[in-house]
C-alpha cells in the first residue's frame, strides 16, 4: 500500500522526484498543493493581463488615438498565434511534463510586459501583445489544466475550478491595476513583469505531471479505495481512468467538435467583454474609470461564486447540461448591457455573465477529460483550444469593427450574444462518444 503522506514540494529532481516514504501518515493529498500553485499562476494572468486589458486599451486610445479595430486586431492576432501553438504545446506537456514548458512560458509573459512598457508604435504594441498572449498560455492555462486532469478524476471539476479561482481573484484585483494604468501604464507594465518573475517562476517547482511519478494515486486514493473505484469503472467502462483516446481518435468523434465549437462560441462573449466592456461602460454608459472598474469587479465576484458552484455541480450532475444553461446566461447578459444603459442592467450583466463564465469555464476541460481520458489529454485539449481560438479572436473583431462602423457597441454585442445563444446547440449534440475498441478490450481483459 502506498502512503499518502505529503512530501516536501521541492523534494527530488525533475518530474518524478519526491516519492513519499512508506508507512507515513496520510495527510493532505499533494494534488491540492498543485491546485494552489496553479491558482497562484493564474492569478497573475487574471490580475495583470486579462482583467486589465480594457484599462490598457483605454490608455492607448487616449495617448495615441488608435481605433477600436486596431486594438481588437492586436488582441485577436496574439490569441490566434497562441492558439496555433496549443497542439504542439499539448504534445510537449504530455512528453516533457509541465515544469519546463511553464517556465519558458512565464519568461515570455514577463518579457511581454517589459516590451509593452517601452512601446511607442502600433507594430510594437502588436509584438508585445503576442508575447503576452503566448507566454500566458504556455505558462498557465493549458499546462495547468493538463496537470489537473492527470491528478484528479472523481474530484476533477472541483480541482479545475479551484485551480482557476486564482484567475477570478485576479479579476478582483484588476480594478486596482486599471487605476494604476490610468496613472502610469508604462510603470504598471514594468511592475507586472517583475511580479511574474518573482511569484510565477517559483510556483512551477510545485508542478508534477502525474501522481504515479510521486508514488501516489489519482485523487489521493488509498489502495482499497483505488481497487473499489477500478471495479466500478470497469463495469461502467466510461471513466477517464479506463478510457484513453489518442488525439487522432478524438478528432474523429462528433463530441470533440461539438465541445470545441460550443466552447468557442462562449468565448465570443468572454473575449469581447475583456477587450471592449471597459470602453463601453466609460463611453456609452458614461461611467468614470472607477465606476467601470467597479462593475467589472462585481462581474469577477460573480465569476468566483460561479467557479466554486461549478466545481461541485460538475462533480455531481451532467456537466453538459450545466454548460447549456450557462450559454443562455452569457447571451442574456450581453443583450442586457447592449440595449439598456441603466445601472440595474449593468449589475444584472455583471452577475449573469460572471456566474456563467465562472461555472462554465472549468467544465470545458473536465468534459473533454471525461470523454477522452487523460492518456493524451494535453494533445487533445491543445487541438480543441486551437479551434476555440476562433471565438477568442472573433468576438473582439466583431465588436470593434461594428463599433467603428456604427459608432455604438449595440449591434456588435447583439450579434455576439445571438451567436453564443446558438452555440448552446453544439452542447446539446455533444453526447458521450463510444470508447475506442482497444479501450473496451483492455477493460474487458482486466
Amino acid at each position: 500500500m502506498v502512503s499518502q503522506s505529503v512530501p516536501s514540494p521541492l523534494a527530488g529532481e525533475g518530474e518524478g522526484g519526491g516519492v513519499p516514504p512508506s508507512g507515513g501518515r496520510r495527510g493532505i493529498f499533494y494534488g491540492w498543493y498543485i491546485v494552489a500553485a496553479g491558482s497562484g499562476i493564474q492569478f497573475l494572468v487574471g490580475a495583470l493581463l486579462d482583467g486589465a486589458v480594457g484599462g490598457y486599451a483605454a490608455a492607448l486610445t487616449r495617448d495615441y488615438g488608435w481605433t477600436r479595430s486596431a486594438l481588437s486586431g492586436a488582441f485577436s492576432v496574439s490569441r490566434l498565434l497562441a492558439g496555433f501553438a496549443n497542439y504542439p504545446l499539448g504534445r510537449m506537456i504530455d512528453r516533457l511534463g509541465p515544469r519546463v514548458v511553464m517556465r519558458a512560458g512565464l519568461i515570455l509573459y514577463a518579457l511581454g510586459f517589459f516590451l509593452f512598457a517601452r512601446l511607442d508604435s502600433l507594430p510594437l504594441f502588436y509584438a508585445a501583445s503576442i508575447l503576452l498572449a503566448v507566454g500566458s498560455n504556455v505558462g498557465g492555462f493549458l499546462p495547468i489544466t493538463t496537470v489537473m486532469v492527470n491528478w484528479f478524476d472523481r474530484y476533477r471539476a472541483r480541482a479545475i475550478s479551484l485551480s482557476f479561482i486564482g484567475y477570478a481573484f485576479g479579476g478582483l484585483v484588476a480594478p486596482a491595476v486599471i487605476l494604476a494604468i490610468t496613472h502610469d501604464w508604462r510603470l504598471t507594465s514594468l511592475g507586472s513583469g517583475l511580479a511574474v518573475f518573482a511569484i510565477g517562476l517559483p510556483l512551477t517547482f510545485l508542478m508534477h505531471q502525474r501522481p504515479e511519478l510521486r508514488g501516489l494515486r489519482i485523487d489521493g486514493a488509498t489502495a482499497a479505495e483505488a481497487a473499489h473505484r477500478d471495479a466500478e469503472v470497469a463495469a461502467a467502462r466510461t471513466s477517464s481512468s479506463t478510457i484513453s483516446f489518442t488525439a487522432g481518435e478524438a478528432v474523429r468523434t462528433r463530441a470533440f467538435w461539438m465541445i470545441a465549437l460550443g466552447h468557442g462560441s462562449s468565448l465570443l462573449v468572454v473575449a469581447a467583454v475583456q477587450v471592449h466592456m471597459f470602453l463601453h461602460l466609460t463611453g456609452s454608459f458614461r461611467y468614470s474609470d472607477a465606476g467601470a472598474a467597479a462593475v467589472l469587479g462585481l462581474m469577477t465576484a460573480a465569476q468566483i461564486a460561479g467557479q466554486i458552484a461549478g466545481g461541485y455541480l460538475g462533480d455531481r450532475f451532467s456537466k453538459r447540461r450545466v454548460v447549456i444553461v450557462c450559454m443562455a446566461m452569457h447571451m442574456v447578459a450581453l443583450l442586457l448591457v447592449a440595449w439598456n444603459s441603466s445601472v440595474p442592467a449593468a449589475i444584472a450583466f455583471a452577475v449573469l455573465h460572471g456566474l456563467a463564465w465562472g461555472t462554465r469555464g472549468p467544465l470545458m476541460a473536465a468534459l473533454n477529460a471525461d470523454y477522452f481520458g487523460r492518456g493524451s489529454f494535453g494533445a487533445i485539449f491543445g487541438i480543441s483550444t486551437t479551434v476555440v481560438t476562433l471565438g477568442q479572436i472573433g468576438g473582439p473583431i466583431i465588436a470593434g469593427v461594428l463599433y467603428d462602423t456604427t459608432g455604438s457597441y449595440r449591434l456588435g454585442f447583439t450579434v455576439i450574444a445571438l451567436l453564443a445563444g446558438l452555440g448552446s446547440v453544439f452542447f446539446v449534440l455533444a453526447t458521450r462518444p463510444a470508447p475506442p475498441r482497444r479501450s473496451v478490450e483492455a477493460a474487458a481483459a482486466s
